[in-house]
């Protein structure tokens, strides 16, 4: 048997896996895992039930992570640099003044590519940089609505006003889709106010974090910004479905 199948020939439930943690990570949750798993930083398999099934590897991975954020305040970003640098058997880059905990055992690549969850908030879409023509082009919607999207205040421009970020464009796609359905942009400012909404009382909860100085202090403030929009989305889907249910 492999060293990987070895790792998974006992799984625990993500309840067993608590239990597990909770002893040396008193602050850890069950939203807390998820939250992990949906960033990419671990990866539980699946019973056909669809209930996570971690192995041995999966909780060495948690633990490494949950050790280096408590530890050595290193943001998830950082953190999962290193966890894919060892999956890929190479070295993780150098971080002056900081040894990190003991490393986990690499995961093991499927079909050569990390086959990585996908990821709620991983992704920062500051970086891309569409013009207006690519941008209605890339969501596939008229120029018309990309004018309405922005008259109600849910696709805006960044980058000296004449450029639009990655953020802007799944929005525009998004929309695109939901005006084949019938809904227009005025429709969907109910789901700008209440966003705003949300942004509110996340920025309230780390207020306190986000007044102290420091580096380490930012990571954890983006960190926690993240969890707390994870779970604001995750409730928001449920209540919706929920509300559908009746």
């Amino acid at each position: 048997m492999s060293g990987a199948a070895s790792a998974r020939s006992h799984s625990f439930s993500i309840g067993e896996v608590l239990a597990r943690l909770r002893a040396e990570f008193p602050d850890v949750t069950i939203s807390k895992i998820r939250f992990l798993e949906a960033e990419g930083l671990v990866e539980p398999q699946r019973a056909p039930s669809g209930y996570r099934k971690f192995g041995h590897d999966d909780i060495e991975r948690l633990r490494f992570v949950l050790t280096a954020q408590r530890d050595h305040y290193l943001p998830l970003r950082v953190i999962k640099d290193h966890l894919d640098a060892l999956d890929r058997g190479f070295e993780p880059p150098q971080l002056p003044g900081r040894a990190l905990p003991s490393a986990p055992s690499p995961r093991v690549l499927l079909g050569g590519a990390d086959q990585v969850g996908a990821e709620a908030f991983g992704a920062n879409g500051s970086d891309a940089r569409l013009s207006r023509k690519e941008l209605v082009e890339d969501a596939g919607i008229d120029s018309d609505l990309l004018d309405q999207l922005e008259s109600y205040g849910l696709v805006s421009a960044r980058h000296g006003r004449d450029h639009y970020d990655e953020d802007a464009l799944e929005i525009a796609k998004t929309a695109g889709e939901l005006a084949g359905f019938g809904l227009e942009p005025r429709h969907l400012r109910a789901f700008r106010t209440a966003a705003d909404r949300e942004v509110g009382l996340i920025e309230q909860v780390v207020a306190p974090l986000a007044r102290q100085r420091g580096m380490d202090s930012r990571a954890r403030t983006e960190d926690r910004i993240r969890e707390l929009a994870a779970l604001a989305v995750r409730l928001h889907a449920l209540l919706v479905k929920t509300g559908l249910g009746r």
